[in-house]
C-alpha cells in the first residue's frame, strides 16, 4: 500500500486548508484511513480517521467541529478539510492506513510521507 499526501502549506489563523491522501492498494483492502500529525517536540497524535466500510469517523478532541474527514472509495482518496485553523494546528501531517490482504485477517499499517501545515500570522 502506498499513500501519497498533498495539500499542506502556510495559512493564517482562522483560514482553511484541505489535505488529500491518495492510496494505491493493489491486492489489499483498506479498512481505515486517516491523518496523524506531529508538531515540533511533540509525539505523533491522531487527527482523524475514517472507516472505509461504514464511513464511521474518529476525531481528536482538539479538532472536533473544525476538521472534517471524507473519503471516495472508488478512487481510494481521503480528504481532510481543516477550518478555523489555529497556530497549535501547525505540524507535519501524515496519512495513515490500516489494510488487509484480500482473504486474510492480519492488519498491516502504512504511513505516507508527511506534509507540512503551518498556521501563522
Amino acid at each position: 500500500v502506498q499513500l501519497q499526501a498533498s495539500g499542506g502549506g502556510l495559512v493564517q489563523p482562522g483560514e482553511s486548508l484541505r489535505l488529500s491522501c491518495a492510496a494505491s492498494a493493489i491486492g489489499f483492502k483498506i479498512n481505515t484511513i486517516g491523518w496523524y500529525r506531529q508538531a515540533p517536540g511533540k509525539q505523533r497524535e491522531l487527527v482523524a480517521t475514517i472507516n472505509t466500510d461504514d464511513g464511521g469517523t474518529n476525531y481528536a478532541d482538539s479538532v472536533q467541529g473544525r476538521f472534517t474527514i471524507s473519503r471516495d472509495n472508488t478512487i481510494n482518496l481521503v480528504k481532510l478539510h481543516m477550518n478555523s485553523l489555529k497556530s497549535e494546528d501547525t505540524a507535519v501531517y501524515y496519512c495513515n492506513a490500516h489494510a488487509t490482504r484480500w482473504g486474510r485477517s492480519y492488519v498491516h499499517e502504512y504511513w505516507g510521507q508527511g506534509t507540512l501545515v503551518t498556521v501563522s500570522s
